[in-house]
């Protein structure tokens, strides 16, 4: 026995560990854990998507479900949305995470990217990182650098919590799915001498779809390969053997379920399908990292997007159809997997509670006024600013020109990123929207144009990452060009915190109320009778909500109210069918395939 004092960032000054130091390695076919053989059976929560209060909670239920190991990915863009502002406290204490999972007896697995995909806004790379970078996942220098700068302040969290000094972290992954992005090997190799100076002593692996393509493009041969997928789990497995033949057999995502976007349809898998494909796996003797085990949600503006010949922006639910629903709640999935781990591995005789109904109220709103009608601030130029020269993170941006001889015409833009509100002297036009490819829309006449810009999410995936938001280009009325443009960024969370609105009749509206509860609760706040906008409950931000669906109910995580009276904050950007509140019992993500 050693005792071990986690001292790393992140860490509770006086939290000690008595574990036994431990080993883990990869042998000629399975993992070994002190020498003997191990199975890694995991369950994916992203510690940025769940509230901090409830880690615990959703750690043990992934612990009573059967799993003995916990992954998360680590956004670097919730760490440092700035360059230089590093934050590792409150929602992004990945130490305290990792040491919840330690207290509960599991291990972890920590995938630091620095991209990671998770249909997380840009991929989990910050704005500052990729506004302008034309070299990204690459062996370039100015990229690397950076990502050496990052990769070293996660290792000062995760290197006193090795298995071998005690903790939890088992295993490290080297950047996400490389092979489907490119094959620069120079890079991989900087990834892993960055993090073996750093401190990091476990195995370190890879991860690709099952393709031969990807699977020599996203590795070394000093890395162990992992693969991703969620059916034909005995034909990928046998891909994977190609590729490495020896070493255990693991999937390190196995899609249990799928993510939504505004416009579809809520994604479901079903339930013994998905129990039989698990059941393969571990059949076959392969490791698993079931993704997701609790996706949690996108709070905030933290949503992602893809963008494969149509501009799709994700919803605020990262439910993931998966064995804990978002608000932590065990489903039928939870039991039919419990099930099958139990075939092969020791599982809890405790199960978690099911769910109970979330308390039902409806408050009238009240009217506040609007709240986009800031004045244009900023010296007039040549062309719209994008929100990445405004070094702009919210999600609006408002665009004021004035109208040549005050005519009208036919106003064309180049790209808008991603979907605009055009208005003439106050007075509606039209949306101007990127899913559409909506490019031009016809002005009455009038003194000043004013076109405001959301941007619904940055791409997630693919070569699209980085790219800039707002109106691009210079827009052109009748063929002129237009210039002189004031660029106001607005700020969601700053407005609904203040509460400072304007006294316009006409534009998008805020609106307010009170509501008490006996306790803190878990809620799910409908939607489905305002149209597009943002909602804060305690001045939390629950994140966006849009008549466009498939999501209807914003959930709210019982840290976030309290006992009392509490307050809900509603900016909308169309209208309100009815200006109420309503929180339900149960949530309502939307119609599926089915």
């Amino acid at each position: 026995m050693r005792r071990v004092l986690f001292a790393g960032p992140g860490a509770p000054a006086s939290h000690e560990s008595t574990t036994p130091v431990t080993s883990f390695s990869i042998g000629d076919t399975d993992f070994l854990r002190d020498g003997e053989p191990h199975r890694v059976i995991s369950g994916a929560i992203h510690y940025f998507r769940v509230h901090p209060d409830l880690w615990q909670d959703r750690i043990r239920k992934a612990r009573l479900m059967g799993l003995n190991t916990i992954e998360t990915y680590v956004a670097w863009n919730a760490h440092e949305p700035r360059r230089g502002e590093w934050d590792a406290t409150g929602w992004n204490d990945l130490g305290r995470f990792l040491d919840l999972v330690h207290a509960e007896g599991m291990d972890a697995i920590v995938r630091p990217g620095p991209y990671i995909c998770a249909e997380w806004h840009n991929g989990g790379l910050p704005v500052w990182l990729t506004g302008g970078e034309h070299a990204l996942r690459s062996s370039k220098p100015s990229f690397l650098a950076d990502v050496s700068d990052y990769l070293r302040r996660v290792y000062e969290i995760v290197s006193p919590r090795q298995i071998d000094s005690g903790g939890p972290v088992v295993l490290v992954q080297i950047e996400n799915e490389y092979g489907a992005y490119g094959a620069d090997k120079a890079y991989l190799e900087e990834l892993v001498r960055v993090t073996r100076e750093a401190g990091i002593t476990v195995p370190l692996t890879t991860v690709d779809q099952p393709t031969h393509q990807m699977l020599a493009d996203g590795s070394l041969p000093s890395l162990h390969k992992t693969g991703s997928f969620g059916s034909r789990s005995l034909e990928r497995l046998a891909t994977l053997r190609e590729h490495q033949p020896t070493g255990p057999l693991m999937c390190s995502e196995f899609w249990d379920g799928w993510f939504d976007w505004w416009g579809g349809v809520h994604h479901t898998t079903d339930v013994e399908a998905a129990a039989s494909e698990l059941d393969a796996l571990l059949a076959a003797g392969a490791s698993v990292n079931i993704y997701m085990f609790h996706g949690g949600t996108n709070f905030g503006l933290t949503n992602g997007a893809n963008d494969k010949g149509r501009y799709l922006p994700l919803v605020t639910s990262y439910d993931y159809d998966a064995p804990l629903d978002e608000a932590g709640n065990p489903t039928a999935k939870f039991h039919a997997f419990r099930e099958v781990i139990s075939r092969y591995a020791p599982v809890p005789a405790e199960v978690p509670a099911p769910a109970s109904p979330a308390p039902e109220l409806t408050v009238p709103l009240r009217r506040a006024g609007t709240w986009t009608d800031a004045a244009a601030t900023g010296e007039p130029g040549e062309r719209p600013r994008t929100f990445d020269e405004l070094g702009h993170l919210s999600a609006l941006v408002r665009y004021d020109v004035d109208l040549p001889d005050s005519a009208g015409g036919l106003l064309i833009v180049d790209e808008v990123r991603d979907l605009a509100w055009v208005s003439v002297d106050g007075q509606h036009v039209g949306t101007l929207a990127r899913t559409r490819h909506n490019r031009a829309i016809a002005l009455p006449a009038g003194r000043v144009l004013s076109i405001l810009v959301e941007d619904q999410g940055r791409v997630n995936y693919d070569h699209r990452l980085g790219e800039e938001k707002g109106l691009i280009g210079v827009p052109r009325l009748d063929g002129a060009p237009l210039t002189g443009w004031r660029s106001t960024p607005l700020d969601v969370a700053a407005i609904a915190a203040s509460e400072v609105f304007g006294t316009a009749e006409n534009g998008p509206s805020a609106w307010t109320a009170e509501f008490d509860l006996d306790s803190p609760a878990d809620l799910f706040l409908d939607t489905s009778a305002w149209t597009k906008g943002y909602a804060f409950v305690n001045g939390f931000f629950l994140g966006r909500y849009w008549r466009n669906g498939p999501q209807r109910t914003l959930c709210v995580p019982a840290p976030a109210t309290r006992q009392g009276t509490n307050e809900i904050v509603v900016l909308e950007l169309a209208h309100l069918l009815e200006p109420i509140a309503a929180f339900v019992s149960a949530p309502a993500l939307g119609a599926t395939e089915e």
